[in-house]
């Protein structure tokens, strides 16, 4: 049985067994604002990815290496004085966040606006805090409460199977994005509490089994997350605290190098993509006719997030190979594979924002009334956004993807000696993003639809 086979059976197993019915997408918190557009569809769709395509044109025939090296290697350092302090003070307010989490979660109101563990984890959490890991920089191996309480535990250092390689936090991804979609973890605090304590048990004993760097360097999902988030960003830690610009760090010639890490990269674009396409109008019809026909409602959101997953996956496999055959290259395609992967995170970083910035902004001020008092809070708050918002989402899903194109230029010029080799190389990549900017552009222009069979 191949890798890959073997992935999907265990993606399978892991989503099928967790509960035995679909729950609920977080409808109590979702935001219900939809966009309208007073342009075709089609041609919306058509100009973001004919952007794109110009944008590689662009980049292809007025930048040289000369250039690519002086604008990914200029860097500026400066000192933080009292980095211990903050950082101590940092560990302190991760650990704190988990226990109000668990506190808040089992005990607190059970209504989910009214709850400050759901707000604090969707709200403050997944979007506003993920947000800073690739806009200003990842914070997390400090705030990380997992991993400062597993620095204090004994650890058995037992070895960790080198076949497993990234494929974990594959699986450990994909799943936690299936709970978030289908199951009551958004609208029932008891459960979200019960999920973030089962997380805690099996965090804290893979750390104790394998040890700490190589638990949350290799296993840990959200580690890796927010690890690739924070090459994004413009804010690093190198003997203080240095600045580059946006998506310098992306274009490292290790940041890749294997194929579960591809995999993972991969996974991360298609999970922030499954998420919006399980809450548009055309999954709703889609579903409602395929349960109708007697498929079970938690086979089929299983089923779609590993088959879009293996979807995505192959066709950055091809893009890839197509790749090698248009360079006329001996550089293995796995090589070619390691390279143009980084580039993807600057799609889902785009994406990200676009899909979770409204309902940041709509749940901050219900967030915010609820955290002095959370066992007695006020009734929620919501902010409205104006209608021109809907526009500012789109134009973060044309930069993420600008973005991305400008890094898989310069990892191409890295790769390839000479300049028009370079370009070919990236005649297969650019297309698969281009699909990428259309199927994005089109999810975040559809208004919101609660997913179907879910409670």
């Amino acid at each position: 049985m191949t890798a890959r086979r073997r992935l999907a059976f265990t993606l399978f197993g892991v989503l099928l067994g967790v509960v035995g019915t679909a729950g609920a997408h977080g409808a109590g918190l979702a935001s219900a604002s939809g966009r309208s557009l007073n342009v075709p569809t089609w041609l919306f769709l058509l100009t973001g990815g004919g952007v794109i395509g110009a944008s590689f044109l662009l980049a292809s025939f007025v930048t040289d290496r000369t250039f690519i090296r002086r604008i990914h290697g200029w860097r500026r350092t400066f000192s933080i004085p009292a980095i211990r302090v903050l950082t101590g003070i940092g560990r302190v307010v991760g650990i704190v966040g988990l226990l109000f989490v668990l506190v808040v979660g089992f005990v607190g109101p059970q209504e989910s606006l009214y709850n400050a563990a759901i707000l604090v984890v969707w709200a403050g959490w997944w979007s506003g805090y993920a947000m800073t890991t690739y806009l200003v920089g990842n914070t997390w191996p400090i705030l990380n409460p997992w991993r400062s309480i597993a620095a204090v535990l004994p650890s058995l250092e037992r070895p960790y199977p080198d076949r497993l390689d990234a494929w974990p936090s594959v699986v450990g991804l994909l799943a936690l994005i299936w709970l978030e979609v289908v199951s009551p973890v958004a609208d029932q605090p008891r459960f979200l509490a019960g999920i973030v304590a089962g997380y805690t048990v099996v965090t804290l004993a893979g750390a104790v089994v394998f040890g700490e760097e190589t638990w949350f360097g290799t296993v840990d999902p959200v580690s890796r997350v927010f690890r690739y988030f924070g090459r994004v960003a413009p804010l690093y830690a190198d003997d203080g605290i240095s600045v580059r610009l946006p998506g310098a760090g992306l274009s490292e010639a290790k940041l890749v190098t294997s194929r579960a890490e591809v995999g993972f990269v991969v996974a991360v674009l298609w999970v922030t993509t499954y998420d919006g396409l399980v809450a548009t109008p055309l999954w709703r019809r889609y579903a409602v006719t395929v349960v109708e026909s007697g498929v079970p409602p938690n086979l089929l959101y299983a089923a779609a997030l590993v088959v879009g997953y293996l979807v995505f996956l192959g066709i950055y496999r091809a893009a890839a190979k197509e790749s090698k055959r248009r360079a006329r290259t001996y550089v293995p395609v796995e090589t070619l594979a390691h390279r143009f992967a980084p580039p993807l995170v600057a799609i889902a970083a785009g994406y990200h924002v676009a899909h979770f910035l409204g309902y940041f902004l709509e749940l901050s001020p219900t967030l915010v009334g609820t955290l002095p008092s959370p066992l007695s809070p006020p009734e929620p708050v919501a902010l409205v956004l104006p209608a021109w918002f809907g526009g500012l989402e789109l134009s973060f899903v044309i930069l993420g993807h600008l973005l991305a194109i400008w890094v898989a230029h310069a990892a191409a010029y890295d790769v390839f000696p000479g300049k028009l080799q370079a370009i070919r190389s990236q005649y297969p990549t650019t297309a698969a993003m281009v699909c990428y900017t259309i199927v994005s552009l089109w999810i975040v222009s559809q208004p919101y639809a609660v997913p179907p069979y879910v409670s």
